[in-house]
């Protein structure tokens, strides 16, 4: 049974197109397939978690991290009585504003569109699901309900003035009510992105040997996860003693945020969804304790794994290429492919040729944009290695 501060799939808020809803899905199901079914969540097999896509089977990219975060997320939504496919859409769609070559791309490309409003991935996963997906004969985007949306554009919290282009051009059309918290799937969906990336950074950091098991042993609450399997599990193999590690680590993380958060919810005791969006603060957190155990943690990697030196070069040479490419494109428009071709046509300015530029670039995948960088400039930009992008 759900709880009273539960977002009710029977009475959503609406899209912003009137539709007939479906008899067999809920219209947070009906968004979650839309979602799933869409171009840009497709083009997340190939876009950069950590490492650049094509270096290895094994390492995360923004599609496998998407499911992952999408599984947390409807583990911690069920155990706190939420309603768990709107989690799940917010899960699945939270990064489908995510440039190729991960934050070192986002940044590139906010620092190319300063002049232009800059580039925020969240508004950009935004502008995507309510402009960008061109397939229905009735409007542009997916035409999703108004709390998936919100989730989309706020769960990380309330959106700062002044709003990211993006956000503000479809919040005058479809107010989202930026500045409140979302509802409380939106932030599981946020949290369990914490968990997510928290877990499978530690696995890719090591299966890429940018630091060992010895040193992972010693933080924060990964000490006492290795000293629970070596007393249950004296003499394991290695590399299991290092999975069970990390997925007793997985588990508290888990653990944690259910029961902070429910007591959050209890204490509260909102009566509808609306009170948790009011309530002034995040419903869904972790302990104090651990998060600052969590800060240790995310420090260890950034200077090992998102600031290696190796990963540092890289950070260069894609940098690079997006300057490259944005330039390329702003000065010849027309290599932009045929449908983006009446939209230039129109553009009738600069800022809006950029905005253009930069909803084809960040849409592109990394080995696209490696592909279409040789193409047009030459030489080859990328050489094996690995870039950030948590």
């Amino acid at each position: 049974m759900a709880a009273r501060y539960a977002t009710n799939p029977a009475s959503p808020r609406g899209r912003l197109y009137a539709e007939e809803e479906s008899a067999h899905r809920s219209p947070f199901q009906r968004d979650r397939d839309r979602i799933i079914h869409s171009s840009a969540f497709r083009r997340l097999k190939h876009k950069t978690q950590v490492f650049i896509e094509h270096e290895g089977d094994y390492f995360r990219t923004r599609l496998t991290h998407s499911i992952e975060v999408a599984q947390v997320a409807r583990t911690v939504a069920a155990a706190l009585d939420l309603n768990v496919e709107l989690t799940e859409a917010i899960a699945l769609a939270h990064d489908l504003g995510h440039t190729p070559f991960g934050h070192t791309g986002e940044e590139a490309l906010d620092r190319l569109m300063r002049p232009y409003g800059g580039f925020d991935h969240n508004a950009q996963a935004l502008r995507i699901v309510t402009d960008l997906e061109r397939h229905y004969a009735e409007w542009d985007g997916l035409n999703l309900t108004w709390e998936t949306l919100e989730g989309i554009a706020k769960h990380n919290g309330p959106v700062a003035q002044p709003w990211p282009y993006a956000l503000a051009a479809y919040n005058a059309r479809h107010d989202l009510e930026l500045h409140t918290h979302a509802g409380p799937e939106a932030q599981v969906a946020a949290l369990s992105d914490d968990i997510a990336y928290n877990n499978h950074d530690l696995h890719d950091g090591l299966r890429a040997e940018l630091f060992s098991t010895d040193e992972l042993a010693e933080l924060p609450v990964l000490k006492d996860c290795f000293a629970r399997v070596d007393a249950k599990y004296p003499g394991l193999n290695y590399y299991r003693r290092r999975h069970e590690a990390l997925r007793r680590f997985f588990g508290v993380l888990v653990e944690d945020v259910i029961a902070v958060s429910r007591k959050n919810l209890t204490d509260l005791d909102a009566q509808n969804v609306a009170e948790v969006r009011h309530a002034g603060h995040m419903m869904i957190q972790f302990t104090p304790a651990l998060w600052e155990d969590l800060k240790v943690i995310r420090a260890f990697l950034f200077t090992r794994m998102y600031r290696a030196p190796a990963v540092v070069e890289m950070r260069h040479v894609v940098t690079s290429m997006l300057d490259e490419l944005f330039a390329y494109y702003i000065d010849t428009p027309t290599e932009l492919p045929k449908q983006w071709r009446k939209e230039v046509a129109e553009a009738g300015d600069r800022q809006t040729l950029a905005r253009i530029v930069a909803d084809y670039i960040a849409g592109m995948t990394d080995r696209f944009a490696i592909q279409e960088h040789e193409r047009l400039i030459g030489g080859r930009a990328v050489p094996p290695g690995v870039i950030d992008g948590n």
